[in-house]
């Protein structure tokens, strides 16, 4: 595994590289219906000042260093005369201040005592360990360097006024450049709309008959104001200047902007938003109902942002008491008193009928802060990378790309719908406000913090507090992740085969998240790698082939994820059935999308508890020596892996090429696409049967956008049941939850009608293929074999 990774450019639509390009193919992949019933077998203060998180004017104290139990705390306010005269130097401090004070003589100088030099180095070196020591390290310091803890507190403080304010100077000097040079260019563009002449005649152009160049600068012209406004306004901020207005066009006479300038994800520019629907969709759904913010609500939402930034960092960097530690030491916990108290503001007390979640993770993960970032900022490469988790998203409005030319001060309003795999768990709908911060060299936080208030709907479910993560820069290209999942959810729709999990905060948790990131990290890492072993047999080498292999089963994995949620673009059907264990399943129309065959196609998935533990479900499922146990289609034939491309530190993490070899020697074999992939908080057995003429072709580097896929496969995840709420690793008494899923396709021709037939014979593959895998794995269920076997009868070849 390499030592450090760089991530492809943001606007690129995948993680993957593209290489090679190929038209359609003449056979589609992917499960048909007509092949099944042709084969063999059984069964997501105004005051404060946009971009400058944490500011601390003169004369205030940081929330962070009010002190707890010291003899500071006697002391709840510093008298404004103390805190000015103790904070003329950053080596100087006041003696005898009160009698001092008591002092009636006017004339009289106060005496200060400065430093020893010792004293100073002592402090500076224990600063750039901790900035912010807590009452504790103040008194250890103070009685090494023979001083007072409230010097060595107000010591702490005008240190880090001095920090920041060279940062803000720094990025002071940034705003003015780019200030400047945004000026001449509108300079520039002024008199070459003064000058203009007529391409034909020569002279100049007459009001009506503006030429397309003219039209193309005086657009250009107007955003490039819109552009000034708002960097002088934030520079206004810094420097406590006016905001200059230049005079250039009227509004009236440049078109008004359109919406798609907050649909641009950041530097990219291609459009934001993933999944909206994947045959089609609902048109009239929450997220596509929400519309961009009004004028009047942007000062709000920069307000809000800059106010969340300084909680996340409070809430990341804070322990006890803000976080308690579980009796077990495996987990913490928010205390919800202290968080009042050390955030008062925010968005509003808790809403009626609502549950907290609140969750704090930390990680080393192999990717540079840079790259990081820009997946977070980049709507279509967060919503890849955390495919499983978010459903859908769309970026409806950027108010802000940064400064100096990257996510610095970045600010957009987003949308997201966050799952889990499952169509029994209700999705979690946000309408939220994401804004990126650099916090000193190599060190980033990105926040959300939801905007409900905003948009008040009576639907709403779900709302974010300062959720986001904190970015600092390691050696070698790594990244230390510190995570925080803060929500308020109404979460009565759980299915109660689920409700432990989701109530634990494991399903939406930031274990979830960062453990998700990790392992995308590794794969990514994987994929990038050139010092591949080639001892082992199967093992892909070609590096354009590896690449577009795992392109292809990258799109496999995403249409899976967005396809067995219970995503309000979906409408499910309930089947027969009972409990747990009844099937849901729709239908969706696949009309000109060259990775999918055309035609109706009809999704089913159910989930069940197992009481076996998840990595054993895990390991049996993936296992293509154990793969006729359960998959109805290999109809008994051997399974064999052709190839496979490893995606981490776990063997279990791979993307395999599996080949069924018939027992019948007049069946054609069939390829069939496999990923398997586990973390800490769950794990997938992703497979789609393909075409073996366009696997050739990706195989030798080939486009995989056009081989045709319909995957199916399974989601597996703890229950939820032990103490820290079960993971895969564990081995114990905690059970699986299930989610078995098949895309199948009934019909090739869109616009037919779903027969009650092709309904009944999906029913009865997932419900087969549910008793098998209890039975194989020994949990006391047997097949039934006058029901689900007699329906099999007559099944002929598979094959594509």
């Amino acid at each position: 595994m390499p030592a450090g990774i760089m991530i492809p450019a943001r606007n690129m639509p995948s993680m993957i590289g593209r290489n090679g390009s190929v038209g359609g193919f003449g056979l589609s992949s992917g499960l048909s219906l007509g092949q099944i019933e042709n084969h063999k077998g059984p069964e997501s203060q105004r005051s404060v000042e946009m971009f400058q998180p944490n500011l601390m004017e003169a004369g205030q104290l940081l929330p962070l260093d009010m002190p707890q139990n010291t003899s500071e705390s006697d002391v709840p306010r510093i008298r404004e005369d103390d805190f000015d005269s103790a904070t003329k130097s950053g080596s100087e401090n006041q003696e005898g201040a009160s009698g001092e004070d008591q002092d009636p003589r006017p004339n009289k100088k106060k005496r200060y005592h400065r430093h020893t030099q010792h004293q100073i180095q002592e402090m500076e070196a224990f600063f750039k360990e901790c900035p912010h020591p807590d009452d504790k390290q103040r008194k250890e310091l103070s009685r090494e360097l023979g001083l007072e803890p409230l010097q060595v507190k107000f010591w702490f403080q005008n240190k880090r006024t001095q920090i920041k304010t060279q940062h803000e100077r720094h990025e002071n000097t940034q705003l003015r450049t780019e200030n400047d040079k945004l000026r001449a260019d509108n300079m520039r563009f002024r008199e070459a709309l003064g000058n203009a002449s007529c391409p034909n005649c020569g002279g100049p152009t007459a009001i009506g008959e503006m030429s397309f160049d003219e039209h193309h600068l005086r657009l250009e012209n107007a955003r490039l104001r819109e552009e000034i406004d708002r960097i002088s306004a934030i520079a206004a901020k810094y420097v406590g200047k006016p905001v200059v207005s230049y005079p250039l066009l009227s509004p009236s006479s440049v078109p008004p902007r359109p919406l798609e300038l907050g649909i641009g994800g950041g530097f990219g520019g291609q459009p934001a938003g993933i999944g909206g629907d994947m045959y089609g969709g609902a048109a009239g759904d929450l997220l596509r109902s929400i519309s961009g913010p009004t004028e009047a609500d942007k000062p709000i939402i920069i307000e809000l942002a800059v106010a969340a930034m300084e909680e996340l960092i409070g809430m990341a960097q804070m322990g006890d008491p803000l976080w308690l530690t579980t009796l077990d030491g495996t987990t913490t916990v928010l205390n919800e008193d202290e968080y009042i108290r050390s955030f008062p503001r925010g968005i509003g007390p808790k809403p009626a009928g609502f549950n907290c979640e609140a969750s704090r993770e930390t990680a080393v993960v192999i990717m540079n802060h840079v790259s990081l970032v820009e997946i977070l900022m980049d709507v279509n490469q967060w919503s890849t990378v955390f495919s499983g988790i978010v459903s859908r998203a769309m970026t409806l409005e950027v108010l802000s790309t940064g400064v100096a030319g990257n996510y610095n001060g970045a600010l957009q309003v987003m949308t997201a719908e966050l799952q889990v795999p499952s169509p029994l768990v209700p999705t979690r709908e946000s309408y939220f406000v994401r804004y990126c911060k650099q916090h000193g060299d190599g060190t980033w936080a990105v926040v959300d913090v939801s905007l409900d208030n905003l948009r008040p709907s009576p639907s709403a479910r779900c709302r974010r507090r300062p959720s986001g993560c904190l970015i600092q820069e390691m050696p070698n290209g790594y990244s230390k992740v510190i995570w925080v999942e803060h929500v308020e959810v109404d979460d009565r729709g759980v299915h109660n085969l689920y409700k432990q999990l989701v109530s634990s905060g494991h399903a939406f948790g930031a274990k979830r998240w960062i453990a998700t990131l990790d392992r995308q990290c590794e794969r990514l890492a994987c994929a990038m790698a050139t010092n591949i072993p080639t001892v082992d047999v199967g093992v892909i080498t070609n590096q354009d082939g590896r690449k577009s292999m795992l392109k292809l089963a990258e799109r496999m994995v995403i249409s899976f994820c967005a396809g067995v949620s219970a995503s309000t673009a979906h409408t499910w059907t309930t089947l027969s059935g009972t409990g747990a264990d009844d099937v849901r399943v729709m239908t969706r129309k696949s009309v000109d999308d060259p990775g999918r065959p055309p035609g109706i196609v009809l999704s089913a998935a159910t989930s069940f508890w197992l009481p076996v533990s998840p990595k054993r479900v895990f390991e049996f499922l993936r296992d293509e020596n154990s793969r006729s146990e359960w998959d109805i289609l290999s109809n008994g034939g051997v399974v064999q892996e052709m190839a496979h491309i490893a995606n981490g530190r776990d063997t279990g993490n791979c993307v395999s090429l599996l080949r069924v070899n018939s027992a019948n020697s007049s069946q054609s074999n069939m390829l069939i696409l496999q990923e398997s992939c586990a973390d800490s908080t769950g794990s997938f057995v992703i497979y789609a049967p393909v075409d073996i003429v366009a696997m050739n072709v990706v195989l030798n580097g080939g486009d995989p956008d056009y081989v045709a896929l319909l995957p199916s496969g399974f989601a597996i995840l703890p229950d939820g049941t032990t103490a820290h709420g079960g993971s895969i690793g564990d081995t114990g008494n905690g059970g699986s939850l299930l989610t078995v899923a098949f895309q199948i396709l009934v019909d090739s021709v869109p616009t037919a009608k779903l027969s009650l037939g092709s309904v009944a014979t999906v029913n009865n593959l997932i419900a087969c293929t549910v008793e098998r895998i209890k039975t194989a794995l020994s949990v006391g269920c047997s097949l039934k074999k006058g029901c689900i076997l007699e329906k099999w009868e007559g099944v002929g070849n598979f094959g594509l």
